[in-house]
């Protein structure tokens, strides 16, 4: 008998928000892969209330540290007729949470997957930043430092679509001010705790969001929602803008001077250049 792997959309915040099939799903599983046992034994409380019937089913902590180690009990769990749920804290499973790699196992072992959609904080921020929805590209959590944060932020700089990302509360402060510094004075809207009691949504541009939170304790999960490029303002290759750099300082500005006139031509801030210039290679 084949079983089934459902991958459950939880409340991101409003236990309210959890759908009636969501809990119909929870309260018929055999086995639960969770995040953290105490976060979704709190939910199944709920669970049971809505359904008084439903099965004790078996909590298995399946978290970014031991997911592969999971995947083949899962699996086998599955493969056996158990119906399995995935679920994290809050929100979908696989989007900057565990569960991606248990979903790209079932499928390879071709058991029976379902998804049971639910709330998101990616759409919920989308909608109310009040910036256009008809295309955009979410980028999760940008890298936390170097090279790779740096290639991030140039990227974006040039990115046409609205720009969707999360960051943790102690790390927003330093992120809006690089995002700043590398986008300029784009558009945004921070929301935090969204569905909770103290939801707020924080709109203005990058630099105004960066003073509104820099030194406030920000607290709680945050979304930053933020306008893409205009086309006109689309960012050259790192690569020549650190060539019309050099090109200018052959022809005797001085580095400084170079750097600002080619910032001011190709539209982008003075610190995207100054970056492509540290990382052109010798030559």
């Amino acid at each position: 008998m084949s079983g089934i792997l459902s991958i459950v959309g939880t409340p991101i915040g409003n236990l309210d928000d959890l759908s009636i099939r969501a809990a119909a799903t929870l309260a018929r599983a055999d086995v639960i892969a969770c995040e953290d046992t105490r976060v979704t034994g709190k939910l199944m409380a709920r669970v049971r209330a809505m359904h008084p019937d439903a099965h004790r089913a078996r909590l298995v902590a399946c978290h970014a540290r031991n997911e592969r180690e999971r995947i083949p009990e899962l699996v086998r769990a599955v493969r056996a007729g158990s119906r399995v749920a995935l679920v994290t804290d809050a929100g979908m499973p696989g989007l900057s949470d565990p569960g991606r790699r248990v979903v790209e196992a079932c499928a390879d072992a071709g058991v029976r997957i379902e998804v049971i959609p639910g709330p998101s904080a990616v759409p919920a921020a989308l909608i109310a930043s009040g910036l256009p929805t008809a295309r955009f590209v979410f980028e999760g959590f940008l890298p936390r430092a170097g090279t790779a944060r740096r290639a991030r932020l140039a990227a974006l700089a040039g990115e046409e679509r609205t720009v969707v990302l999360f960051e943790a509360p102690h790390r927003i402060a330093a992120t809006l001010a690089d995002l700043a510094a590398a986008l300029g004075p784009r558009r945004a809207a921070l929301a935090r705790e969204l569905t909770k009691l103290h939801e707020e949504v924080l709109r203005g541009t990058l630099p105004e969001l960066a003073d509104a939170i820099a030194g406030t304790g920000a607290r709680g999960e945050m979304t930053l929602v933020i306008e893409g490029a205009s086309p006109a303002a689309s960012v050259p290759a790192p690569a020549d803008l650190a060539g019309a750099v050099a090109a200018r300082v052959a022809g005797g500005q001085t580095k400084r001077d170079a750097i600002a006139s080619v910032a001011a031509s190709a539209g982008v801030p003075k610190r995207a250049v100054y970056q492509a210039v540290l990382d052109r290679p010798e030559s």
